[in-house]
């Protein structure tokens, strides 16, 4: 996913791809599977919402107005390119591995067909 952000905001001259990741959330929100996200991307990923808790969260996506859309009954990027079983300690050199066994810039090119734009 970070490449695929990445990959879109070049091409929309953003300097930066914003989450929503809260730290120790979910396994991939984990300090060693941010460090190597990190490593994915040339372009700094911001996240404001790191040191708060889900409650927290909620709370604020209600008074902003995403709340609604956030639990929309959907396929989204996370269960899309989630792993059948997932670790809260990745290894880097095992993600390398895999992806060299994948077209990235293929399957960049067929999400970039597939984004849909929301505005509000």
């Amino acid at each position: 996913m970070a490449k695929i952000g990445e990959d879109l905001a070049k091409k929309e001259n953003c300097y930066a791809l914003v989450t929503g990741e809260s730290l120790g959330q979910v396994s991939s929100q984990t300090l060693p599977n941010l460090q190597i996200i990190e490593k994915a991307v040339s372009i700094p990923i911001l996240r404001p919402l790191i040191g708060m808790d889900k409650e927290e969260i909620i709370n604020l996506a209600k008074k902003i107005g995403t709340y609604q859309i956030s639990i929309l009954p959907q396929e989204d990027c996370c269960t899309l390119f989630t792993p059948k079983h997932a670790t809260a300690k990745g290894n880097l050199k095992e993600i390398e591995k895999i992806e060299k066994g994948l077209n990235l810039k293929k399957l960049i090119r067929r999400s970039q067909k597939e984004i849909e734009i929301l505005n509000f």
